[in-house]
């Protein structure tokens, strides 16, 4: 992990220093903000070429709700080797909620909005919501924990 300070916004190879995640599977371009504590913002652009795309679905490409849920728990990870530097890895580790409000397609900028509802030891539990034009698509619960 890096020992230059952390200077936002980074991108990603920043991002590459603290979460394991490579093409085709790192889903997040850009960290934008990040509060100790308390949240951390991140960015996903949504391409026609990203792969998963070619098949969900042919003709009317829409983002799978699992990969919105994977981009703000990779958000989150970046969060917690933030917070913990000395930590290995933080692993997603149970989504209690999940509502999705609106298709997320190509051309589209997810803003991914992480907030610290409580910590335990190594142990967190995030509220996560997907924004996109300034409006609510996907809103999540979920819990993760440093190793």
């Amino acid at each position: 992990m890096s020992s230059k300070p952390l200077s936002l916004p980074f991108g990603i190879a920043e991002i590459q220093e603290y979460i394991p995640h490579r093409f085709p599977f790192l889903l997040i371009d850009r960290v934008t903000e990040f509060v100790a504590g308390e949240r951390i913002v991140a960015i996903k652009n949504v391409s026609f070429t990203d792969p998963y795309l070619q098949g969900h679905f042919p003709g009317n490409p829409v983002m799978p709700g699992v990969l919105q849920i994977e981009a703000l728990a990779q958000a989150s990870a970046v969060y917690g080797r933030l917070t913990e530097p000395n930590s290995s890895s933080c692993l997603l580790t149970e989504v209690s909620e999940a509502r999705f409000r609106r298709m997320v397609i190509p051309g589209d900028t997810m803003v991914l909005n992480v907030r610290v509802e409580k910590r335990r030891k190594n142990f967190f539990w995030f509220q996560g919501e997907i924004h996109v034009d300034q409006t609510l698509a996907a809103n999540i619960k979920f819990s993760a924990k440093l190793d």
